[in-house]
């Protein structure tokens, strides 16, 4: 597009005078008299119109306005409007094009426009564990920054801020897990305390587990080939799962999981060659089971005192 308007635009970029400081477009130009050959001095057209006919000794120059879809947007003597440009890949119109001016383009919603390259891009994603700190706009892209204290992100997300962690503060609650920067804070009430283990409290912060390792996918078809009580005519079929099917796999699984299944979780990514993940995932589980049984403990000794009393 920018080299089809390189000619008339250089047509159009006349000299200009200096009047008081202020450039003013020169609204004349020199020409010969077709018939005499006599120099002459004709009106320049105005921007939205075009020198329709040059003119003579006897008559003025002849201008007529631009047609739909052309413009001028200079005094000029060209005989013919410049096309209306168009919008290229991934660009919206911003502002329509006129007689008077050509239409400008924008990225459209999700794209940035990236001055190196000469073309707009998607918007970068914040990964799990960062929220936007600044939305991207059409001419800047996404600015993501690492979740401060007591907030998390466990999404990946051009939009999503980070979230503040569940305070575990409402009467009867107590905190099992203290939040992370990728999953949020894990509660429990007195009367879940007799009925759940700490298999059952992992499996809430499972899916954003594997959302925040990055496993890549050829590990992920191990795992999801080993998790218990996977249906072995499904599991030879996770080789030919994609990414977005093997999480939501797991997903699935980690719903119907029972509490001892997930505790299987951290051995199986040992198995298969996920030794920091595994670790991570144990560390995880070893928290749960310590702060349960310190609750367990403080429960048992309100009992006892009311028993006792």
């Amino acid at each position: 597009m920018m080299l089809r308007r390189l000619l008339p635009v250089v047509l159009l970029s006349l000299p200009a005078v200096l009047v008081g400081g202020v450039a003013e477009p020169l609204l004349t130009f020199t020409d010969k008299d077709p018939i005499t050959g006599v120099s002459v001095e004709c009106d320049r057209c105005p921007p939205g119109t075009y020198l329709r006919a040059r003119c003579t000794t006897t008559q003025k120059s002849e201008c007529s306005p631009c047609p739909t879809g052309s413009f001028t947007e200079l005094w000029n003597y060209i005989g013919k409007c410049l096309r209306c440009g168009v919008c290229g890949q991934y660009q919206v119109v911003k502002t329509p094009c006129t007689a008077q001016s050509d239409c400008q383009c924008e990225c459209k919603p999700g794209y940035y426009y990236k001055k190196k390259w000469d073309m707009c891009l998607r918007h970068s994603e914040c990964p799990c564990a960062q929220g936007v700190l600044t939305k991207g706009t059409p001419d800047e892209d996404t600015v993501c920054h690492s979740c401060p204290n007591g907030t998390f992100s466990n999404t990946v997300s051009p939009h999503q801020n980070c979230t503040l962690h569940k305070s575990c503060n409402a009467p009867g609650q107590e905190l099992v897990l203290k939040g992370s920067t990728w999953h949020d804070s894990v509660c429990t009430t007195c009367k879940e305390l007799k009925s759940k283990n700490g298999g059952d409290y992992l499996k809430e912060i499972l899916p954003d587990f594997f959302v925040h390792q990055k496993i890549n996918i050829k590990r992920l078809r191990q795992i999801v080939h080993k998790l218990p009580s996977e249906d072995s005519k499904r599991q030879g079929a996770t080789l030919r799962l994609n990414l977005s099917e093997l999480n939501a796999r797991i997903n699935t699984w980690v719903a119907s999981a029972t509490a001892n299944q997930v505790r299987q979780l951290p051995g199986i990514l040992n198995k298969t060659g996920a030794n920091g993940a595994s670790k991570r995932l144990q560390s995880k589980l070893q928290r749960i089971d310590s702060n349960l049984k310190e609750l367990c403990d403080m429960r048992n000794e309100v009992d006892v005192i009311a028993i006792s009393g």
